[in-house]
């Protein structure tokens, strides 16, 4: 049996080391995008280091480690840079202290402050996408998926191995192995202030799964078949449903990878991210 807590907990280890900067690339640290209650809200940009005279597209990274750990500092997004993006990674509110909706309301805030200041720092937030893994799937899938003000909107989302269904993430379910003190420990329950499997309707509004319309923007999910935390079906289904919708989604299994793992930043799975933002953040300036 495996607890939804301790998953995270382990996903946070890997999610917290620091990222070594690509050549190429400068990093501006600790730029703060919000205050909320008198907590400091931080992002660190990273963009090559030779500038593009056009702006830049913006790619936004949000981290994993079970919406409980994990910071800014590990951003496996950055070597981006080094193709002509800009990429802004988060630090965001936390559990157990900060609940949803916490976690889609500071990438979103992230996403405001970075449109007033692309100007200063060479990027156009209007051409941007989120990106995340484990956790952090789960959180810009939501937001490819969730009906919100334009403004607040990405173009495109890169999602790894995100829960997209709450509901059936086997931390949150019922069985003989799993008893309900256990799933009140689980981080699903302390996303949500309560079981989850207690307020379907709730773990339905916080799921991809079930946000899903024909108006969401274009998905790549990637997901690997050995993984053990969250089951590939979370991906499958999410991508059935995106193209049930009429939405463009293309799902990659990366055969014998885990949660994660260098399988994701191999240079076939850099060529398949890069394609994908290329054709909606680069090719709309040609049309």
């Amino acid at each position: 049996m495996r607890n939804w807590l301790a998953v995270g907990l382990l996903a946070a280890s890997a999610y917290g080391a620091t990222t070594k900067v690509p050549e190429g690339v400068e990093v501006v640290r600790d730029l703060e995008y919000a205050q909320v209650k008198g907590l400091s809200l931080k992002l660190d940009l990273y963009r090559p280091s030779v500038r593009p005279s056009a702006p830049m597209p913006l790619v936004i990274w949000v981290h994993g480690g079970g919406w409980s750990k994990g910071t800014k500092a590990n951003c496996p997004a950055a070597w981006l840079a080094t193709k002509g993006y800009a990429v802004a990674s988060l630090d965001f509110r936390l559990l157990p202290e900060h609940p949803w909706p916490a976690q889609i309301e500071d990438p979103v805030a992230a996403l405001r402050w970075l449109r007033k200041e692309s100007g200063r720092y060479g990027f156009d937030a209007e051409r941007s996408a989120a990106m995340g893994g484990s956790s952090g799937g789960h959180v810009v899938a939501l937001w490819g998926t969730l009906t919100l003000p334009a403004g607040d909107k990405v173009k495109a989302v890169v999602d790894w191995y995100g829960p997209a269904d709450l509901l059936t993430m086997p931390p949150n379910v019922l069985s003989e192995k799993r008893t309900r003190a256990e799933l009140a420990k689980a981080n699903g329950a302390l996303l949500l202030g309560g079981i989850v499997m207690d307020q379907p309707e709730k773990a339905k509004a916080v799921s991809a799964l079930h946000q899903v319309t024909k108006d969401d923007v274009p998905f790549l999910i990637m997901h690997g078949t050995a993984d053990t935390s969250v089951p590939l079906d979370q991906s499958q289904r999410l991508h059935a449903a995106l193209q049930a919708a009429g939405v463009e989604s293309t799902l990659k299994l990366l055969p014998g990878a885990g949660h994660g793992g260098k399988e994701f930043d191999s240079a076939e799975s850099r060529s398949l991210i890069q394609g994908f933002l290329d054709k909606h953040l680069k090719q709309t300036l040609l049309l």
